[in-house]
């Protein structure tokens, strides 16, 4: 696991939004505490562990009216079989509620435009933006619960 120093948070460059019908952008979430759960369908640690933690938090933050939870489906692998389609299916299956964007891929290489911008190195990555609209916290691989639990906890106390 890695994390990232404070910094502004890039904009989410998005292809297409899945489960809202009004895309949100960090700009008009500033005042809120917003986690980015970066994903791909295929990755296991993704699967068995980030996406269940997404949910989670998801079902919790519906009870807070100052915290978010996005998906961004950041693929740099696998193009083909990872379709908007495919992810259409993948959402319902699992029954993933909370926003999910996908990533808009790059025209000169495999790594889409918001993993490139945020230096995410895979998936799952976890982003957490504080009401300023700063990278307050930035992993790769599985976040403990309770260190995000924590985090948020300071971010939303605060």
């Amino acid at each position: 696991m890695s994390v990232t120093e404070i910094s502004d948070a890039p904009p989410l460059e998005v292809e297409r939004w899945f489960n809202t019908n009004d895309p949100p952008t960090l700009e008009r979430l500033r005042g809120k505490v917003v986690v980015v759960h970066a994903f791909q369908m295929l990755c296991p640690g993704c699967v068995a562990h980030a996406l269940p933690q997404a949910k989670r938090l998801h079902e919790i933050a519906q009870h807070l009216d100052d915290l978010v939870v996005l998906g961004l489906h950041s693929v740099f692998e696998h193009h083909a079989a990872m379709t908007p389609v495919a992810l259409e299916a993948f959402l319902h299956e699992y029954r993933i509620a909370f926003p999910v964007a996908v990533d808009r891929p790059s025209s000169d290489g495999p790594i889409p435009l918001t993993m490139a911008a945020y230096g995410l190195r895979g998936t799952p990555s976890t982003i957490i933006i504080d009401r300023t609209g700063r990278v307050a916290r930035h992993s790769f691989g599985a976040e403990d619960d309770i260190v995000l639990g924590l985090t948020l906890g300071s971010l939303l106390r605060g």
